[in-house]
């Protein structure tokens, strides 16, 4: 999010779609997440405190029950390739959102839409990814950036030149 705070104030008039998802805490202790529209639109994504009948049958992981109609709510209409798009921003592709049927072919369209894409996956754990995220980890054209507390700010400034870059050839 802050390198689309950078890219905005370089340049107002970029159009940038997508979402990105943070945590919801109660007191210290993180309780679900939600997803948020780079316009502001949100709702929840998963909670470990869901008690409705219909929750009962959403799909896990861990604590965390996906709620994944509301998370197709929100995400899906910002993932829509359109003419004036500049930038999407996807946040992230891991387990929650693959429970989603549409979402992955939804990122595979925009992949094949030529428009730049700023998009965090999961670092596999215990050698084992996810084979959605595998493939797009792989897919030609794309720059993985592995991200840590102690080279994030440096990394950031690579991802936004690079960002700058791409978006100027249009």
């Amino acid at each position: 999010m802050r390198v689309l705070e950078k890219l905005r104030n370089s340049n107002p008039c970029l159009n940038v779609r997508g979402f990105y998802t943070r945590e919801v805490r109660q007191c210290s202790e993180r309780v679900g997440f939600e997803v948020v529209t780079v316009d502001g639109k949100h709702g929840p994504l998963a909670s470990c405190h869901t008690s409705s009948a219909e929750s009962l049958r959403w799909p896990s992981v861990g604590k965390y029950k996906v709620d994944i109609a509301s998370f197709e709510s929100l995400a899906l209409p910002e993932l829509q390739v359109k003419d004036d798009t500049d930038l999407f921003i996807i946040d992230e592709v891991g387990k929650m959102e693959l429970f989603s049927s549409t979402f992955y072919p939804a990122v595979l369209e925009i992949i094949g839409s030529n428009v730049p894409i700023l998009a965090s996956i999961p670092i596999p754990k215990f050698n084992q990814d996810i084979p959605a995220v595998a493939r797009l980890r792989n897919h030609p054209g794309v720059t993985v950036f592995t991200l840590s507390k102690s080279n994030r700010d440096a990394v950031k400034g690579e991802i936004y030149s690079q960002l700058v870059g791409l978006l100027r050839k249009e």
